[in-house]
């Protein structure tokens, strides 16, 4: 906001200019003697002298109060002056305090929105990652291993070491697509990943999850047992391309595929 003091040809003249035209007239009228002849008629044909020094005095008494009052004027010229500099600091100091909280504002709205957008980027990561299905274990049998104790002469999964009552856990996000008995399998859980992918749990002691149901990376999906065509207790796991029986794929290539050291 600018601050002027009016100008122009409308404006009456100062009074340090007034009093200053005085005080020249004064001071001249002073020196040359002619305040003292226009004062006094008589002095002025030099039949009386008496009158000089009177008028004189009248008229130094007049100097100093046009003195005093154009001095007066200077000094409230000043006060006025030193205001408006005052009043145009404060707006100066107001406006860049003001643009130093927008800044600021600008600056917290920057770091809350980076802050939300490493919050959806972790929650990505966490819904699609993938763990062991049984934490600190080892696989016991090897994928494709033979022997009698498959129908089809081969293993369709791996096994996971696990005694009985050790929580088994979906190895990423997706949806259950069957939870209950499987024959050879006993209890399993059949689980669609979201990339399009199966896992299956076999061999269940209990389950804790329902058909239709979401599940998330590392969320318990039942206990480790030896129900269906077992030896004892352990997890069968099996990755599988699509939902029928005989789509395996090798399980540990598909979890390593997924970043599971195993």
């Amino acid at each position: 906001m600018a601050l002027t003091r009016s100008t122009g040809k409308h404006r009456a003249p100062g009074r340090v200019s007034r009093n200053g035209a005085r005080i020249a007239g004064v001071a001249t009228l002073a020196t040359t003697g002619v305040c003292g002849t226009l004062a006094s008629p008589a002095a002025a044909a030099g039949n009386d002298t008496s009158a000089t020094p009177a008028s004189s005095s009248e008229d130094t008494g007049t100097f100093m109060i046009l003195a005093a009052d154009a001095e007066a004027d200077s000094i409230a010229d000043e006060v006025a002056d030193q205001a408006v500099t005052q009043k145009r600091a404060a707006i100066a100091r107001e406006e860049a305090a003001e643009e130093a909280r927008r800044k600021a504002e600008a600056r917290e709205r920057e770091a809350q929105e980076a802050r939300e957008r490493a919050a959806r980027e972790a929650e990505r990561k966490r819904l699609n990652a993938y763990q062991a299905p049984v934490a600190g274990s080892y696989v016991s049998t090897a994928y494709q291993a033979g022997g009698g104790y498959w129908s089809s002469g081969s293993h369709s999964g791996i096994d996971f070491h696990a005694a009985l009552g050790t929580p088994v856990v979906s190895v990423g996000a997706g949806t259950v697509v069957e939870a209950g008995w499987g024959g050879a399998y006993g209890n399993n859980v059949v689980i669609r990943m979201n990339d399009g992918s199966y896992t299956q749990y076999g061999h269940l002691h209990s389950l804790n999850v329902t058909t239709g149901q979401s599940v998330l990376p590392g969320q318990q999906i039942g206990l480790a047992g030896s129900t269906g065509n077992s030896t004892g207790a352990h997890l069968h796991f099996e990755a599988r391309s699509g939902a029928d029986y005989g789509s395996d794929v090798d399980p540990v290539a598909y979890l390593r595929a997924h970043d599971v050291n195993i």
